[in-house]
């Protein structure tokens, strides 16, 4: 007959399981073994027991550990963790420089003007690397460099480089581009027969992201964040040459946004710090399940024998159960170029950038004299005024955790006013920049929008200008891929207040009045810049106060004088405002419809004066 036995099932480490056992023993084998002495033989397999109880018991605790974002230590465990939530974790950090390029280009003349000959204007194309002159750092620049085009976003300083018989014979072009360090290295990968999700790993120290993927066959692989997704945004040049349909008359939109449906697409992740992992669809690229639009028939609610389907939980990403997902490369092969380098060492020196690859320079038009053009080609040059920033290395354990634990709560959703914000600015510029927004509910009861959605842009100069219907395109296709199925968006302008400030102070003795005037004007360009200033945001005049009291030399600020700026003939904004009604206790509060002030000409609209006691 079995004898109930009293067994503990709270021991977790050796000793306690060795207590456990030696007690068990005694307790149910008080006749069979007697010998507890330390050097016994039964000892010794009750302690081999017990080491084995410990070894299993601390597996068994790693093992839950590792389960849980919040406790897991080791690096592989964690990056599966954080791809399951959607953050991706980075192995490197890539330091970032502007970059001036330089060209020259010969005078023309047109009439009776001379200017410079775009003819000869260069174009750098995308990823055209940059070397360092004191180190091996090298940088590449994502958007390419078009000398023929300026706008308000991708402006071309002109300026006269030689002049012969009082005439300018050449001009010097200079624009500016955002450089990342790394190099670009290619790898390739055949493959046969179609293999369902099919991966391969290129490895190598400080990977930062895969540039490009094109096939044999010359197509263009996309990558996407899951190979459910298969739209991409996609833009093209907002010129009437390149695409008449499209063109669309602005200079804050240098391309066109638009969506594009791909079935070439790709997943990266990175399993471990030097490894990343490429993963393609499951389908044959000789089917075309991809395209398909849901009906009765198809989805199954039509169809006789597919009565079980009424309850199916359908995803609106695949919604007749395909097994595609983008399709596999079969009998081809991929060449892959991606990126790699960054680090704390290649945060480069000002004016150190200067070693261009001229290979991938060109000109854009034919027929040009071949000497002025190998001239002109060997006038190209590049620098970096201030030094880079930004090289560091890839991701801690904690900081894994911790992005990781901040990128789940977002998830690219727009659910609140402040989401649709950021969304808003964080438009590629190529696309048209967002220099302001500001969102809140209709103020009409009977509007027919959840939110209202306002936003200025940048003119050639710097200034606030309305956006243009270009770019409010753009930014509806953006922010239409993250917007909630119940959410309606109508983009506005906001207003634009132009404001003019005059102040008065008094002098501390022994200063001179002139000196301190222009500390103080120059102190209010730095208050009043645009780059400082939000829509409906109001003025506060002791700040403009305490600014002013700041200055060396300044004893009291005896007056501040806060003016409307209005005329479009004189260049400023067409809206008058009351600024004295508008004043209370002190602070210049914006209109109800949103608004920002702004002073146009820092340079002509903050005046000064001394006065006496």
């Amino acid at each position: 007959m079995a004898v109930n036995r009293d067994i503990k099932y709270i021991n977790k480490d050796f000793n306690e399981f060795r207590s456990q056992l030696l007690n068990f023993a005694q307790t149910y084998f008080p006749a069979t073994y007697t010998d507890f002495t330390p050097s016994s033989p039964g000892v010794m397999f009750m302690e081999m027991a017990s080491y084995v109880g410990d070894v299993l018991s601390f597996y068994l605790d790693n093992q839950i550990q590792e389960n849980f974002l919040q406790y897991a230590r080791q690096s592989n465990n964690l990056y599966e963790l954080a791809y399951m939530f959607g953050y991706k974790p980075k192995t490197t950090g890539l330091a970032t420089a502007d970059i001036d390029f330089y060209q020259l280009v010969p005078a023309k003349t047109i009439g009776s003007n001379v200017g410079p000959d775009y003819d000869y204007a260069l174009y750098i194309n995308s990823n055209t690397q940059i070397s360092s002159k004191s180190s091996n750092n090298k940088f590449i620049i994502e958007d390419p460099v078009d000398f023929t085009t300026s706008g308000s976003l991708d402006p071309t300083t002109v300026s006269v480089a030689q002049v012969a018989g009082g005439s300018p014979t050449y001009y010097l072009l200079k624009k500016t581009r955002k450089a990342t360090s790394g190099t670009i290295n290619t790898v390739s990968f055949s493959f046969g027969p179609p293999v369902e999700f099919a991966t391969v790993n290129i490895n190598g120290a400080n990977i930062a992201g895969i540039i490009d993927i094109v096939d044999s066959d010359g197509n263009t692989w996309y990558e996407v964040d899951h190979l459910a997704q298969e739209l991409v945004f996609d833009g093209i040049k907002n010129t009437n040459i390149n695409d008449p349909n499209n063109y669309q008359d602005s200079d804050d939109t240098p391309y066109i946004l638009q969506t594009k449906q791909v079935q070439r697409r790709f997943t990266t992740r990175f399993i471990n710090p030097t490894t990343l992992q490429l993963q393609f669809g499951s389908g044959n690229p000789n089917d075309n399940d991809e395209n398909v639009i849901p009906n009765p028939s198809n989805v199954g609610l039509g169809l006789p024998f597919e009565k079980n389907k009424l309850t199916t939980a359908y995803s609106p990403t695949n919604f007749i159960f395909t097994n595609t997902y983008g399709i596999a490369p079969s009998n081809t092969t991929l060449t892959i170029r991606y990126l790699a380098g960054g680090g704390v060492t290649s945060n480069v020196n000002a004016n150190d950038l200067t070693l261009l690859n001229t290979s991938t320079i060109k000109f854009l038009k034919n027929n040009l004299n071949s000497t002025t053009a190998q001239y002109i080609f060997n006038s190209v040059a590049s620098n970096n005024e201030n030094a880079a920033s930004g090289g560091r290395g890839g991701d801690t354990i904690e900081e894994i955790r911790q992005n990781t634990i901040s990128n789940f709560s977002t998830q690219l959703r727009n659910v609140t006013a402040d989401d649709y914000l950021v969304r808003a600015l964080s438009m590629s510029p190529r696309y048209g920049v967002v220099a302001k927004a500001y969102t809140e509910k209709p103020k009409a009861d009977s509007a027919n929008t959840t939110l209202d959605l306002y936003i200025l842009s940048y003119n050639s100069t710097g200034n606030l200008t309305t956006a243009s219907n270009a770019l409010k395109n753009n930014l509806k296709t953006y922010i239409n891929q993250y917007r909630m199925i119940g959410d309606t968006l109508s983009i506005k302008d906001a207003f634009i207040i132009n404001i003019a400030c005059d102040f008065e102070i008094i002098t501390l003795p022994n200063y001179n009045s002139n000196e301190v005037i222009l500390r103080g004007i120059s102190a209010l360009q730095n208050y009043f810049n645009i780059n400082k200033w939000q829509i409906n945001q109001p003025i506060i005049i002791r700040n403009i106060i305490s600014t002013l009291d700041n200055i060396e030399g300044v004893q009291t600020v005896n007056k501040i004088s806060i003016t409307n700026k209005t005329g479009t003939t004189s260049g400023y904004s067409q809206y008058a405002y009351d600024i004295a009604g508008a004043t209370q206790n002190g602070i210049i509060y914006p209109s109800l419809d949103p608004s920002i002030f702004e002073i146009k000409y820092l340079n002509t609209d903050i005046k000064g004066r001394v006065v006496t006691i």
